[in-house]
């Protein structure tokens, strides 16, 4: 089968690779239907920061339907669609015990501790799969797992009125500000240096585009303070700036994978008492954003950028690096429509 494996920093291959053979007990065998290309797999492209094996075939956002299944495994059957939980978690530290498996002492991911979805085949353990609609589009299904990512980060933040700015409408900030411009009462802001991908998430999800300058905000903000903020560049120099313009009593929720490292006076923090909070991966909030899905699927599609095939991935992660993109989510589709005469 054809599989796109991460070697080394810079060095990712779309190579022919062995059928995944029998199956160890509690684990299940898929045929991958699409997956999704995140910010986390160009970090490890460029960094190599985590990468434990190599090679080993990358991606952790996929929807696929199971073909076969191991020993003890009840939770899903042959035929089931399902989408793949990220976090691969020990189950044995305090942090696991405690529920906290996105905190777990030893926590990998698919894609890097075990092979994941670039592939027309995966095998995973069982209990990272959830059932989804047997009728939900696999584009879709796909982005279950950052839609989690980007509920974690909005739940994370205080309830407040006022306005709320997410920095940054890639595919987490975009995600981010759809779901808050559906349960947020206040005023929804984005801003992003890339227009186009910016007008795409305004359009989308009714948001109001602004520069993460001073004037702006407070002329977009001049009768809703702006007390909340989600952070999704990864840009330090992006951070300081949203520190600069955050209303006194403000909260940023940081969910950006940084690049360097912050250069700051933490008394601005303690004078303005300005709280920030890091997001990692999620908590519990992948089967409410699987149950999500449905609803969110028409705004969900309008926000994907490109549909590809497994050959495209080296060449998409050079565009999405070079940040040639105007929408949020890259998807590998691994059948290709037929198209209707």
């Amino acid at each position: 089968m054809k599989a796109a494996r991460l070697y080394g920093p810079g060095d990712l291959r779309v190579e022919d690779v062995a059928t995944p053979g029998a199956l160890d007990a509690g684990w299940v065998k898929l045929r991958v239907d699409a997956a999704g290309i995140c910010g986390s797999d160009l970090h490890n492209f460029r960094t190599g920061q985590w990468i434990s094996r190599s090679p080993s075939t990358a991606g952790h956002e996929l929807t696929g339907t199971v073909t076969a299944i191991g020993a003890g495994v009840d939770s899903v059957a042959i035929g089931d669609r399902v989408v793949a939980d990220s976090r691969f978690w020990c189950g044995d530290c305090a942090q696991c015990h405690a529920g906290r498996r996105h905190l777990c002492a030893s926590l990998g991911f698919v894609g890097e501790i075990c092979d994941g979805g670039f592939a027309e085949q995966a095998v995973l353990p069982a209990r990272l799969l959830h059932i989804i609609d047997a009728a939900l589009d696999e584009r879709v299904a796909a982005m279950a797992e950052p839609l989690a990512v980007a509920l974690h980060a909005v739940r994370r933040l205080a309830k407040t009125a006022g306005s709320v700015l997410v920095v940054g409408c890639g595919p987490i900030g975009g995600l981010a500000a759809l779901l808050l411009s559906k349960t947020f009462a206040g005023t929804v802001l984005v801003a992003d240096r890339n227009q186009n991908r910016c007008a795409r998430v305004a359009r989308v999800t009714g948001a109001t585009i602004v520069d993460l300058n001073r004037d702006a905000i407070a002329a977009a903000t001049a009768n809703a303070p702006l007390l909340a903020a989600i952070e999704a560049t990864g840009s330090v120099t992006a951070l300081n700036q949203l520190l600069g313009v955050l209303d006194p009593g403000g909260t940023v929720a940081m969910v950006g994978i940084f690049h360097g490292r912050l250069d700051m006076d933490p008394n601005s923090l303690v004078e303005r008492e300005i709280g920030l909070l890091g997001c990692h991966a999620f908590a519990d909030e992948l089967p409410e954003a699987v149950r999500m899905l449905g609803e969110l699927s028409e705004p969900l599609l309008a926000l994907i950028d490109q549909e590809i095939s497994l050959d495209a991935i080296p060449a998409a992660y050079q565009r999405l690096l070079a940040g040639r993109s105007d929408g949020l989510k890259t998807i590998i589709r691994m059948r290709q429509p037929v198209e209707q005469s």
